[in-house]
C-alpha cells in the first residue's frame, strides 16, 4: 500500500491532491463497494424469494384446476354412462347389434 506522505500530485484539471486524499478516496470507493455487494445479494435474494412465491402460487393455481378439470371429466363420463344406460334400456336389440358390430370392426383391425 501507498506510503502516507504530503506528495502532492497535480492531475491535467490543475487540483492538487496529496498521497492521503488519494487513500481516504480508494478507501471510500472500498466502503461503495462494499456496500454494493451487500445491496446486490440482498436484491439476489428477494428475487429468489419472489420468484420462488410465484412457482409456488403457480402450481397451487394449476393443481386446482387440475382438480378441478378431473372433476369436470369425472362429471361428462357419468353423463355419457347415463344417456347409454338409457339408450340401452330403451332399444336393448339395437344396442346388441351396435356391440357386435364395434367388436366385429375390432377383431378386423385386431387381424391385421
Amino acid at each position: 500500500m501507498a506510503t502516507t506522505s504530503t506528495k502532492a500530485i497535480k492531475p491535467e484539471n490543475g487540483v492538487r491532491a496529496t498521497t492521503q486524499d488519494l487513500e481516504t478516496d480508494i478507501q471510500q470507493l472500498k466502503e461503495d463497494i462494499a456496500k454494493l455487494a451487500k445491496q446486490l445479494a440482498a436484491t439476489g435474494e428477494h428475487s429468489y424469494g419472489a420468484a420462488r412465491r410465484a412457482a409456488t402460487e403457480g402450481a397451487d393455481r394449476l393443481r386446482v384446476e387440475g382438480e378441478a378439470a378431473i372433476e369436470n371429466i369425472r362429471a361428462n363420463a357419468k353423463d355419457i354412462e347415463q344417456q347409454v344406460m338409457t339408450s340401452v334400456r330403451e332399444k336393448p336389440i339395437t344396442a346388441l347389434a351396435i356391440a357386435a358390430g364395434v367388436g366385429f370392426l375390432f377383431a378386423l383391425m385386431a387381424r391385421r
